[in-house]
């Protein structure tokens, strides 16, 4: 009887051990195993690609998805824009272009997972980051810290998510196997209590898959936690970057959360491109491996609307088409990059499975050249203006984006200078209705010249707001003029009150103006909208051609394409053939300028990488006669670099001084190029000095045309850019100088130096560097 007992006792255990066992499979369908992801209990290893739905047409959403299944991906990686969907405090959107949801389900549809990357933070080039630009109404918010406010709009924000997707977990039978905690945090800070929250308010939302972190090679140990799995991002040499990762993370998979095929476009910089034999090379010799990786863009679509962003110091923006010379083009078709990594993801693919089917390329037409025939001048069709003693900024008048117009007295008197202090971003300044010049914040531009005045006249300074800078420390980029204006002459300095304040929202949506036939008005010296019409019976894609054009923003049938501007490398804007009708279509276009001719047409390829030599933004920081010379009473430091890709430090006696010269003598290969990723310097306690006012005044050598080399690119804050010595037209030789406005006197007492990381080409091996309080001999 007891032996019968003790066994009954046993199978009920046995039973309600196989009952937990059960329910833990059911619960932890995905999970993240001491050396490999396990999906259903077995390896697995994550085949990713990121692509954005807020940048795809809502129409083509399952063309794109099928198109990552087909070059042999199994999961895709989905931003959300927190901008996106709480347009105004409180007031969510996830419907039509907008909703997530759906997206994810037919992500599963179509056989992928899904890695889900919600914020609040996300960068991705986008407007503001993916931050809402209300939270910039807050005067004191500190972004992205624990700031209380900024928490709890993050823990509204967030919860709302849990709302919307954490049903579509793999738990609950859905597509979503990780979720993302903030975005690359170590590159903004180290606060690892704020990164805990942001963990708690999306378990708080529901959600139970593992949740990650994802970082550069050299931030990963600011923000790497103990419960939240890390991964590692990087364009370049896989093996140095996970043994990184195995520094601040012992066990478990190794994973490539951001693998760069491409890079973005800014405007005024070359178009950029990624090697095809280095992104099949390195993906081989991850899944060689079975490290997981997700490619980032396998399609990067279109910044339609005014959602593309912005990078400083220095300022500047992003191109409305974000290509990304990923394998899927903008419009969806693929590359030859696409063909090549098919041919090798299909060497790869976990048992069972077999490469689907390429679609069918989206087709594409021309449109005949037509012209514009109405016009709407902007100025005189002005709202009731708000008052200000002093001027205000655009998120003051609960303007997110587009123009604003401040209007101001100005005295009658001599030749003057007005300084407007910091212009964000593109400024035209008039008096009274004659255009005087432009301020643009891509240069830096803040004062003009007035001429005489023989009577008063009104000063009227139109503000375009360009993409609100999207990484890095500037993120609260508040819009139009950033603070007093002054009026100088001589030695008088006055400042400009009794402000007039004109808002001018854009976005989606024709704008609400005004038109008269354009033979009817005189030719325009301010801006206006232009409109026209053409005719297609197809619904194919196609790309608007801008180069009879200038600078504004374009609508086809109410929808916003985004931002053009002709000093390239974007010369054209793509249209999606959804968005067309049978018959008439309607295009506007805001154009800051007089545009050459008020005229259009449709290609069937796009324009990405032609520059207007005449207008491009970037320029050499070099004048000619000027040469760095015999500053040898400035030098402060002399040393030499290792030929590594890791940050490196130098330390001396602490100098006091304003210019900071950094001289490379010699590099590792022995040629005349030079290249460096970023430069910090320390104060005399070793810690980091702002890097906020900095401004090149001198490099002797910076490529511009070849690539993007400029010497700014040294405290952008992207690692993956760099600054690069001449090596298109010209090759100088050593030595190579760039010269540093550190914005005040400073006391140094380090340097970090950052090499390029990509590739030895151009590292520089010995250096100097200078320090002096006015700006250096021959410069």
């Amino acid at each position: 009887m007891k032996n019968n007992i003790i066994r009954l006792f046993l199978c009920i255990c046995l039973l309600s051990s196989g009952m937990a066992m059960g329910q833990q499979q059911i619960n932890e369908p995905f999970k993240i195993g001491t050396e490999s992801f396990m999906l259903n209990g077995k390896p697995f290893v994550i085949r990713c690609g990121e692509m954005h739905f807020a940048r795809i047409p809502r129409a083509y959403w399952r063309h794109r998805l099928k198109m990552a299944k087909a070059v042999g991906l199994n999961t895709v990686c989905a931003y959300l824009f927190w901008n996106f969907h709480e347009t105004s405090p409180g007031k969510f959107t996830w419907e039509g272009q907008a909703d997530a949801a759906e997206f994810c389900k037919i992500a599963q549809e179509e056989g992928l997972y899904v890695l889900l990357r919600p914020g609040p933070y996300a960068c991705a080039e986008w407007e503001f980051g993916g931050l809402p630009w209300w939270l910039l109404k807050k005067k004191d918010i500190k972004l992205r810290t624990q700031d209380p406010y900024y928490m709890e709009r993050c823990r509204r924000y967030l919860k709302e998510v849990g709302r919307v997707l954490a049903p579509l977990q793999i738990t609950n039978g859905g597509p979503i196997i990780m979720t993302q905690v903030e975005n690359e945090y170590g590159s903004y800070g180290s606060d690892k209590e704020y990164m805990l929250k942001t963990r708690d308010y999306l378990k708080e939302a529901g959600f139970v898959v593992p949740l990650f972190s994802c970082d550069g090679t050299v931030q990963l140990k600011n923000d790497v936690q103990k419960d939240i799995f890390a991964v590692v991002n990087f364009g370049n040499n896989p093996e140095a970057a996970f043994k990184a990762l195995r520094e601040v993370q012992p066990t478990g998979p190794l994973m490539c959360g951001e693998y760069y095929p491409g890079w973005f476009d800014s405007w005024g910089a070359p178009h950029h491109t990624g090697s095809n034999d280095h992104l099949i090379k390195e993906l081989g010799w991850m899944l060689d491996r079975n490290a997981s990786f997700s490619i980032y863009m396998i399609h990067g679509g279109t910044s339609f609307g005014l959602w593309a962003g912005a990078n400083c110091q220095p300022y500047t923006p992003e191109t409305s088409s974000y290509d990304y010379d990923a394998p899927i083009s903008e419009n969806g078709n693929a590359t030859p990059k696409f063909d090549e990594l098919r041919n090798t993801l299909k060497k790869y693919l976990q048992p069972g499975e077999v490469l689907t089917d390429v679609p069918a390329p989206i087709p594409v037409q021309k449109i005949a050249p037509f012209n514009l025939t109405a016009v709407a001048p902007i100025m005189p069709q002005l709202s009731k203006p708000v008052l200000s003693d002093t001027t205000l900024f655009m998120e003051d008048l609960n303007q997110g984006y587009g123009m604003m117009l401040y209007e101001t007295n100005l005295p009658a008197g001599a030749k003057r200078k007005l300084d407007f202090t910091e212009v964000h971003d593109y400024a035209e300044v008039f008096i009274g209705n004659k255009f005087i010049g432009v301020l643009n914040r891509m240069k830096n531009e803040h004062i003009i010249n007035i001429p005489e005045l023989s009577k008063p006249a009104k000063l009227r300074v139109l503000v375009e707001a360009m993409g609100r800078v999207n990484y890095g420390y500037y993120l609260p980029d508040r819009k139009g003029l950033q603070g007093e204006v002054y009026s100088i002459t001589g030695e008088e300095k006055a400042m400009l009150k009794g402000w007039k304040h004109y808002s001018i929202p854009l976005g989606e949506g024709n704008p609400q103006f005004k038109y008269s036939a354009i033979n009817t008005i005189p030719k325009l010296n301010g801006p206006g909208f232009y409109k026209g019409y053409f005719n297609t019976n197809s619904k194919s894609d196609f790309y608007l051609d801008m180069r009879w054009f200038k600078k504004g923003v374009a609508w086809i049938n109410g929808h916003c394409l985004g931002r053009y501007w002709n000093i390239g490398p974007t010369q054209t804007m793509y249209v999606p053939g959804v968005w067309l009708n049978n018959g008439r279509n309607e295009v506007v276009v805001l154009d800051l300028h007089r545009p050459v001719k008020p005229r259009l047409q449709g290609l069937d390829k796009p324009i990405l990488d032609s520059l207007t030599t005449n207008e491009t933004i970037s320029s050499n920081h070099r004048e000619p006669g000027q040469k760095f010379g015999n500053n040898q009473n400035s030098l402060i430091y002399t040393g030499a670099m290792e030929n590594t890709g890791k940050w490196q430090t130098f330390t001396f006696s602490p100098k006091n001084g304003r210019y900071l010269a950094l001289e490379a003598l010699s590099n590792f290969t022995g040629d005349q190029f030079a290249a460096l990723a970023e430069v910090e310097l320390l104060d005399e306690h070793g810690e980091q000095i702002s890097r906020n006012s900095w401004k090149v005044v001198y490099a002797d050598s910076e490529e511009l045309k070849g690539n993007d080399g400029k010497s700014e690119n040294l405290f952008d804050l992207q690692y993956t850019s760099i600054w690069h010595s001449q090596w298109k037209d010209l090759a100088p030789k050593y030595p190579h100088q760039v010269v540093i406005d550190l914005g005040n006197k400073t006391t140094i007492g380090g340097i970090k130096m950052l090499p390029r990381q990509d590739m030895e080409t151009g590292r520089i091996k010995d250096f100097r560097i200078y320090l002096a309080g006015e700006l250096f001999k021959g410069l």
